[in-house]
């Protein structure tokens, strides 16, 4: 079993999962993945199987291959290790939950089911409650991402009195951009040791400054080593640079967000400056198109990002 562990903070990356061009998880590039994002980043945390990671397009066996992966080709070299095990469900989250316990990784997560919802806060608390008592030796994260899970109950409601029922409650991943339901988040549970984990990675500043202690997201994947600029400047408090660090991952993302930026995209922006091939998506989801890649490669340098012998698009060649 885990042994416990120190709150869960700074950069934390949503890993995304390789595959292959025939849609298989392409296991073997994740040591490389896990060298790059210590050595390259400076991102010594990862939250797995997640939105980025196409969670919930993988199988349970290849959920519990790609969990297994990562916990062992980050032994020693990563600092925590999360994994999500939300699903549809119920059995299948615990099955995830236990899985995660037995392979030791640091602590679990869960998004809301999100097709026969939860209609109150205590109807989800109630299944989140038995998912995490699948590993009681982990740390427990709440998910919230209601843009994607259609689950509209505020993150400060789900809060309150959760550590009643589900002990090992350790904080959440709040992936949205209502600064007030945050900052109450924050506000109403300052006297627990709870992680705040901010996951828009373009509002992140602002996060801070409402007490955020960390953060998830797909950009530290690749712009890890800027936004701990921005971290260590907000830290420090030189909120000017922090600031300046902010707009210049806002630029970056503001741009390809009017392209059209999603998981599919990050796959092959991360092939694109890692040089590590991360493949296609799995479907529904098409793979980025060649054009999105050389604006995407265009911006990544005008920014100062990345040099022209930073990038490395070799394994690219199936986007052409």
């Amino acid at each position: 079993m885990a042994s416990p562990k120190k709150q869960l903070q700074g950069l934390v990356a949503a890993t995304i999962t390789p595959m292959t061009e025939h849609g298989e998880i392409n296991f073997s590039v994740i040591g490389q993945y896990v060298d790059y994002l210590v050595e390259e980043q400076g991102v010594k945390n990862i939250f797995v199987n997640g939105t980025t990671g196409e969670g919930l397009s993988l199988s349970v066996s290849e959920r519990r291959q790609v969990a297994e992966e990562w916990v062992t080709r980050g032994r020693n070299k990563l600092d925590q290790v999360v994994i999500h095990v939300g699903a549809l469900s119920l059995k299948e989250s615990q099955e995830l939950a236990r899985h995660a316990a037995e392979i030791g990784a640091d602590g679990i997560a869960v998004i809301a089911p999100f097709f026969l919802k939860p209609w109150n806060k205590d109807v989800l608390i109630n299944f989140l409650k038995e998912v995490a008592a699948a590993a009681p030796a982990l740390p427990f994260y709440y998910y919230h991402i209601p843009a994607l899970t259609g689950v509209k109950i505020r993150a400060e409601e789900l809060l309150d009195g959760i550590q009643d029922k589900i002990p090992t409650f350790q904080g959440l991943k709040f992936s949205d951009t209502d600064l007030l339901d945050f900052g109450q988040c924050v506000d109403q549970n300052r006297q627990r040791q709870f992680a705040f984990l901010f996951g828009v990675d373009e509002q992140l500043l602002s996060a801070l400054v409402m007490g955020a202690t960390g953060a998830v997201g797909s950009t530290y994947n690749y712009l890890g080593k800027k936004t701990n600029q921005m971290l260590e400047a907000f830290e420090r408090k030189d909120f000017s640079s922090a600031l300046n660090h902010q707009f210049c991952i806002q630029r970056f993302i503001n741009f390809v967000l009017k392209l059209g930026f999603g998981v599919s995209q990050t796959k092959a922006i991360m092939t694109l400056v890692s040089g590590i091939p991360m493949g296609p998506p799995r479907p529904p989801l098409q793979k980025a198109s060649r054009e999105f890649i050389d604006d995407a490669k265009a911006k990544l340098k005008s920014l100062g990002f990345l040099s022209s012998t930073d990038l490395k698009d070799g394994n690219l060649e199936s986007y052409s």
